[in-house]
């Protein structure tokens, strides 16, 4: 990974990844699942637009999870290492 020399990150971002580099990694998994589910059964209920909506979190979650297991493995500002 590439990090512009001179370049730190801002105090929000620092603070938002140390809060969510606590919460585990599996748990994004678990909430993709339970919406993919939910929005099964919303559109065996003929829920049509609710079950749309649902299960568009899968990938939102599946993304935020990503992105919760790079920062634990590389952190968020290597320059400050």
């Amino acid at each position: 990974m590439a990090v512009t020399e001179g370049y730190t990150e801002g105090r929000v971002a620092r603070r938002i990844e140390q809060k969510t580099k606590k919460v585990p990694s599996d748990w994004f998994l678990w909430a993709a699942g339970a919406s993919i589910l939910l929005s099964l059964g919303l559109k065996q209920a003929n829920r049509d637009e609710d079950s749309y909506f649902v299960g568009q979190w899968a990938p939102t979650l599946l993304i935020l999870g990503l992105y919760n297991k790079l920062v634990k493995q590389h952190g968020s500002d290597e320059v400050e290492r």
